[in-house]
């Protein structure tokens, strides 16, 4: 198996392949694809900025529409899948030069197709959790998105109260913008109640397949998880 890591700018990168050919494949389509939403953004701005789903231009290049519909699903703005929907266009390249094993990380976002059993660590602000426990994600599971929002923890933009919220979904794209949309809406002083505030706006989610949410020691999961075991 091989393995790499490495930073492009603002996406801190981490690819897992069978096929070394095919991680230099998708760190090349990481290349292109960001340059490609670097370019809409100058001439489009307001994707940047936007909090809100936005509709693309007719010319828009695939990443930015990749990223436009995981926001209408989340009801967040585009750029809260930017990570994730970049993992996911590595991922497709490396299947495309044939790759069995193709695992792109981007700052925590995940996207996995394998067919032999990987684990992947849950990340949160609770550190009893954190590094503690992880998905044994296997063949059946695939394609899957895994992606982890926390209003404690990270750069991005969040108005929840979650340690941390991980989200499981048909891509990347979507976990990423899901976890954005889940972990705001995990509010208020009554930790139960907004944990199922968390796992009811999860459920309503088009495309989500699971949750996993974490606030003040308290765990709330629904949906279909790969198994949960201990991380060495």
């Amino acid at each position: 198996m091989y393995e790499q890591s490495l930073r492009i700018a603002e996406s801190k990168l981490h690819l897992k392949s069978d096929s070394e050919k095919a991680i230099a494949t998708a760190i090349a389509e990481i290349r292109r694809h960001r340059r490609l939403l670097l370019n809409y953004i100058k001439e489009h701005p307001e994707f940047q900025n936007t909090l809100q789903p936005i509709e693309p231009s007719s010319e828009a290049p695939e990443i930015v529409r990749i990223m436009t519909e995981a926001s209408k699903k989340a009801d967040v703005g585009p750029m809260a899948s930017v990570a994730g929907a970049l993992a996911d266009v590595a991922v497709r390249a490396m299947l495309r030069d044939g790759a069995r094993v193709a695992i792109v990380e981007d700052g925590g976002e995940i996207a996995v197709v394998t067919d032999s059993p990987v684990v992947i660590s849950i990340v949160s602000a609770y550190p009893k959790v954190s590094g503690k426990i992880g998905l044994r994600v296997t063949e059946k599971d695939c394609p899957l998105g895994v992606a982890t929002s926390s209003s404690k923890t990270g750069h991005a933009l969040s108005f929840g109260e979650a340690d941390s919220v991980t989200i499981l979904a048909e891509n990347a794209a979507l976990a990423d913008a899901a976890a954005t949309a889940v972990c705001n809406s995990v509010v208020g002083s009554d930790v139960d109640g907004s944990i199922r505030l968390g796992l009811e706006k999860a459920r309503g989610i088009e495309c989500v397949r699971g949750v996993i949410i974490v606030r003040e020691g308290r765990l709330g999961l629904w949906g279909k998880i790969p198994e949960i075991v201990r991380v060495k």
